[in-house]
């Protein structure tokens, strides 16, 4: 038991290690490079070099400087999409739980009724709608991924409004607005900080996989999704470095978010025999 606590202290280490240098790499390397930000066709399909870390890209931009300034946009739209999906399944989870009855039988079949839906295509449907808008990817995200939030939050919720604490806050005459805000969403918050972390690198698999198909944001405002988008051209002409470091960046943000998730998990998420059959686990907000 020993041996795998401190296996995961330091896998929590190691996650929160590279987050703090990814995002210090995406707010960083703008600053420090502003003057390689245009483009300069003489320079255009370098390879990686000292003058060129990442190399460049067709217009001879450095891609050292396009990609961080893509990870923060993509992760700008991802911690925006996390917070707004949690919020809403916060409010749905808690709202049925405290009401219960018909309240909670609608909340839960509209909850199902959403989650049945396939996600990446109704987030087509939503941006194609709006093609180049940061609030029609903000919104199709958060329309698709509060489902699996709300359901564990009521299953939370639902555990604590059983409590004796609780049925005496009801048998003293306590509204069920103070019951919800005293005490079931104290009580949910630690599962609403969690899925906040672990929405987080789906929000930017989903955000980049829109504007891989050309959904999402317009050609001249990179994130990870139209860097990548733009390398499938560059691909056929040998510049795989094109593809590499967004896709690397990518990668290596979702284990950095996963590992943190993992340690926020360990600590906050309730006991399996705590949560009502049929709530599922937490890891779920990633399907």
């Amino acid at each position: 038991m020993r041996d795998s606590g401190r296996v995961a202290r330091d896998s929590s280490r190691v996650a929160a290690l590279v987050l703090t240098l990814v995002v210090g790499y995406a707010v960083c390397a703008p600053l420090l490079a502003a003057a390689a930000e245009g483009p300069d066709f003489a320079a255009a399909r370098l390879a990686p070099s000292l003058a060129h870390w990442f190399g460049t890209d067709y217009a001879g931009q450095d891609l050292f400087v396009r990609v961080a300034l893509g990870l923060r946009i993509s992760l700008l739209i991802a911690v925006v999409c996390a917070v707004s999906s949690t919020l809403v399944g916060l409010a749905v989870g808690t709202l049925a739980a405290v009401f219960g009855g018909w309240a909670d039988a609608a909340l839960m079949r509209a909850t199902d009724a959403v989650n049945a839906l396939p996600h990446l295509l109704l987030g087509i449907v939503i941006v194609a709608l709006f093609r180049g808008s940061v609030t029609a990817i903000v919104v199709s995200i958060t329309l698709t991924h509060w489902p699996q939030v709300a359901r564990i939050v009521r299953a939370e919720a639902l555990t604590a409004r059983e409590l004796e604490y609780v049925e005496a806050a009801y048998l003293a005459g306590a509204s069920r607005a103070h019951v919800l805000l005293r005490h079931l969403l104290p009580a949910a918050i630690g599962q609403a900080l969690v899925a906040v972390v672990l929405l987080l690198p789906h929000a930017i698999w989903h955000e980049s996989t829109l504007s891989f198909l050309g959904l999402g944001l317009s050609p001249d405002r990179p994130s990870l999704g139209t860097l990548l988008q733009q390398s499938r051209g560059e691909i056929l002409l040998g510049g795989w470095w094109t593809l590499a470091f967004p896709a690397g960046l990518l990668v290596l943000t979702t284990l950095g978010v996963a590992g943190l998730a993992g340690s926020l998990q360990r600590r906050w998420a309730p006991e399996p025999e705590s949560v009502v059959a049929g709530a599922g686990s937490m890891s779920q907000v990633l399907r």
